[in-house]
């Protein structure tokens, strides 16, 4: 299972992340509770050898390229209302996120084919991520290659496994979860998370 986990803005969860078994983690460098600056972003970056993910909602091409150099991300991900055109000169390793309100959300997926990996969030109208919501499980029973699939919204501890139990995607986001504020993780939480992912 790869596991990614979201919102970093210190050091210290990152590398304890790291050091729990994550397969990545990210950094929101869009409007959010959770925003990262380029700058902190690319210090905690130099400490980790894990994948480093940027997250970014409707922002211009030109400033994605050069944060994605800058901060030495391996991934993209785009939660906005990005084409598949914006994808293809984008390029790179992207992951593409979209918010799952109903059946018709679903068939956007088709139109991504150059993406890594999609991810799934819950919808909330207004937010884009980190809303603590999860998917309808009705919907995630419609998807028909749950190993493109990164399932995210409202994972945490205490629901994990059984979500994983009903539904295999390829990976899992996590980010409010195992938080006891916006960005600011809580080590038990992580620790807990991670026994439950492997044991």
């Amino acid at each position: 299972m790869w596991v990614k986990i979201c919102g970093m803005v210190r050091p210290e969860d990152a590398k304890l992340a790291e050091e729990l078994g994550a397969d990545a983690i990210g950094f929101v460098f869009a409007k959010s509770p959770r925003r990262i600056t380029p700058r902190l972003a690319s210090e905690i970056s130099s400490e980790i050898k894990i994948a480093r993910v940027g997250v970014f909602v409707n922002h211009e091409l030109e400033e994605i390229q050069a944060i994605r150099e800058n901060c030495g991300l391996d991934i993209v991900q785009l939660h906005g209302e990005e084409s598949p055109a914006f994808c293809d000169a984008l390029g790179g390793k992207i992951i593409k996120a979209f918010r799952i309100k109903d059946e018709n959300s679903l068939a956007q997926i088709k139109d991504y084919p150059m993406a890594w990996k999609i991810l799934l969030d819950a919808f909330v109208s207004g937010q884009r991520g980190g809303t603590g919501k999860r998917i309808n499980t009705f919907l995630l029973n419609k998807i028909e290659n749950p190993s493109q699939i990164i399932l995210a919204g409202g994972l945490n501890p205490e629901n994990v496994r059984q979500t994983l139990k009903n539904f295999q995607p390829f990976g899992i986001d996590v980010s409010s979860g195992v938080e006891k504020s916006p960005g600011i993780k809580d080590a038990e939480k992580l620790k807990k998370l991670f026994y439950q992912l492997n044991n």
